[in-house]
């Protein structure tokens, strides 16, 4: 390359071609930029140069995703998550590193022309233990199952895994000089303790207040600079006191994610996280050395197998361990056995360190980028593969349609939801005002455990299966509600419902009127944007259809508007909804069953004075009886009480009544 234009030049059109290619497999940018690197690098066509250069400019990708980490961290979520996170999502990582030095050990007495110290397998364990975030979540949610029980393990050893990075950035530069190895670790976590102490305390306060001036400015382009300066600035601070740019841009992230900005700056920065990441991909396929591989191609598929191998038995026994059943721990396994991209970046860091020999930083790249070549195809293939090795899979699979079955096998014109959260139990209760039968179906296990023992007529199962939705008896309904606002999810309901039961009226809710037309076509009967009066828009749109008078329809909700919404408030949460409310201040519905011993058995409700701590009881269910809850009730033992309140009030009359 002659200059910096045409390097550039290059690099832009490799990865526009790259990328164009890679969508047209349905395969993630990602490899595609790896694909890239490998093709135009030194060691095949030779059409760039591994330069300094480009490697600087690379670096801001890590930068830019570090930040981007940084604006997702959240001290709600991680509470919410916390056994996840720091129990399944930690073991993962420190076993597999522990395994990792355990093996380069072995490796190194048997073979000690490789130079493999237990350094060098450290870094090795940490490149190897990282997952990659890019794909599965990717993957996860075009399936539709990101609330999943393995979807949210899934999600929680990975939110480990970013976490990971922070202390792995400072560890492995300082593994490199072993003869003052814990003089260097200890001056690392000097500085690192500083930093973060200056940029967290200091920087709290500072940031609101200088992201208020410029927002007040009412400017984009400023706004958009500032941005850039704080996320850099951060990542000149850390890297002034000897640590990594990264570990600043993550500092940064986390400081803006306690601001009302935090959406805006995540939309700002996409498009210079997602090029300039691209950028780093392609110089990492840069490296790779591809007569090397071939010449070594046995070496490579060892190196590919074992460690794929290693992580997916670790996960799914540790899930196994943490309580899980033998298919979502093997669909957990399945699906982060690949590297991640910060594996990547640890294995950069590791060889800039001159920790590892490159021979062998050749062969893991190449076995990293095939196990990320291979991932979305391991994923779209786990149910096959966990159906056909876990033997009570489908046992279990066909004992929840089976027991849905069941439950629905003698309804007859009954309305099918798809999605119990907060706009499907307010239908729900219309519905039950109206003495119209209903089932609805959730993917949340906790919220329809909470559902099922208020009385709710609810089941655990994906409306995006066939199978549920036949289980549910879609061919004997009268309707049915989509109350999640997702799309591409309803598009795949509706396709279904196209083929089970073509003269259903089907009512989908959305967020606004932009897939009206797309839904319409796709099969939908009425599309209810969404908006502060969507759950009172989707019940009436739902008792017309199945053949309430319009009149009763309508004085229903304008008593419904009457009383302030006061009957729709509140409802079942799922561990999902805790994110959204980190003060847990919502109006929520939670389910007590009174034991034998509850203080509450044989007293009248009046007694407790619930209204004192904030919290209602909205309904008694008695056996298969709705008891209204009055003061003079007098409460026995096997009631569920249904409290309404918010999660402080909720705890504190649960204490009074049990």
């Amino acid at each position: 390359m002659e200059s910096g234009l045409e390097l550039t030049l290059l690099l832009l059109g490799s990865a526009v071609l790259g990328v164009v290619a890679f969508r047209l497999l349905h395969l993630p940018p990602m490899l595609g930029y790896l694909a890239v690197g490998v093709l135009i690098g030194p060691h095949a066509l030779g059409l760039a140069e591994d330069s300094p250069a480009t490697h600087s400019l690379a670096e801001f990708g890590v930068v830019f995703l570090m930040f981007s980490i940084g604006l997702e961290f959240s001290l709600a979520q991680l509470k919410a998550m916390r056994r996840i996170v720091f129990g399944l999502g930690m073991a993962q990582v420190v076993l597999t590193v522990a395994a990792t030095v355990a093996f380069g050990m072995v490796v190194a007495h048997v073979a000690p022309k490789l130079h493999i110290g237990w350094q060098a397998a450290f870094a090795l364990g940490g490149a190897l233990a990282m997952s990659s975030t890019a794909i599965v979540v990717k993957l996860l949610t075009e399936r539709l199952e990101l609330e999943s029980a393995h979807g949210r393990l899934i999600i929680g050893i990975l939110l480990f895994q970013d976490l990971a990075v922070v202390p792995l950035l400072i560890l492995i530069p300082s593994l490199a000089n072993p003869e003052d190895l814990a003089g260097n670790l200890a001056w690392a976590g000097v500085k690192a303790a500083a930093v973060l102490v200056l940029l967290l305390f200091l920087g709290q306060k500072l940031m609101r207040n200088w992201f208020n001036v410029v927002a007040k400015r009412r400017s984009q382009e400023l706004f958009m600079l500032n941005l850039l300066l704080v996320t850099l600035g951060a990542a000149w601070i850390t890297e002034r006191a000897g640590l990594s740019l990264a570990l600043g841009a993550f500092v940064a992230g986390m400081l803006i994610s306690e601001t009302q900005y935090k959406h805006q700056v995540e939309e700002d920065i996409k498009p210079f996280r997602d090029v300039l990441l691209g950028l780093f991909f392609i110089t990492v396929g840069m490296l790779l050395n591809v007569p090397l591989v071939i010449a070594n191609w046995w070496l490579v598929l060892l190196l590919l197998v074992l460690p794929v191998l290693l992580k997916f038995a670790l996960i799914a026994l540790l899930a196994k361990v943490f309580g899980s059943s033998d298919g979502v721990a093997m669909r957990t396994g399945l699906a982060l056995a690949q590297a991640g991209e910060f594996g990547f970046v640890l294995l950069t860091l590791a060889s800039q360190s001159k920790l590892i020999d490159p021979f062998l930083i050749q062969l893991v790249l190449a076995a990293m980028v095939l196990s990320m070549l291979v991932a979305p195809f391991v994923i779209a293939k786990s149910d096959q593969i966990v159906m056909k090795v876990a033997s009570n899979e489908w046992m279990q699979q066909s004992l929840q349609l089976t027991q849905l079955a069941s439950r629905t096998m003698a309804a007859q014109k009954h309305v099918v939801i798809a999605g119990f959260g907060r706009s499907g139990q307010s239908l729900g209760t219309l519905l039950s005002d109206e003495k119209l039968p209903w089932y609805a179906l959730d993917l949340d296990p906790e919220r329809v455990q909470e559902a099922q023992s208020a009385g709710s007529s609810v089941s655990y199962g994906d409306a995006g299966r066939r199978e549920a939705l036949i289980a549910a008896g879609i061919k004997r309904a009268s309707a049915l509600v989509i109350t999640f606002a997702d799309t591409r999810a309803a598009l795949k309901v509706l396709a279904l419902v196209h083929e089970l039961a073509p003269t259903l009226p089907v009512i989908v809710r959305s967020h606004d009127d932009t897939d009206l037309d797309i839904l319409k076509r796709a099969g939908a009967t009425e599309v209810v944007p969404e908006a502060l009066e969507s759950s009172l828009m989707l019940a009436s749109h739902a008792l017309v259809v199945v053949g309430v008078p319009l009149r009763r329809v309508v004085h229903r909700v304008q008593s419904a508007r009457d009383e302030r919404y006061a009957s729709l408030r509140g409802y079942f949460p799922g561990a999902g909804d805790v994110s959204e409310d980190p003060e847990h201040t919502f109006v929520r519905l939670h389910s007590v069953t009174l034991r034998e011993d509850a203080a509450a058995v044989g007293k009248a409700l009046a007694e407790f004075a619930l209204g004192e701590v904030g919290a209602e009881v909205t309904i008694i269910r008695r056996g298969r009886e709705r008891v209204e809850a009055k003061p003079e009730t007098v409460m026995q033992a096997g009631d569920v009480v249904v409290l309404r309140g918010s999660a402080d009030a909720v705890g504190k009359a649960e204490g009074r009544l049990a």
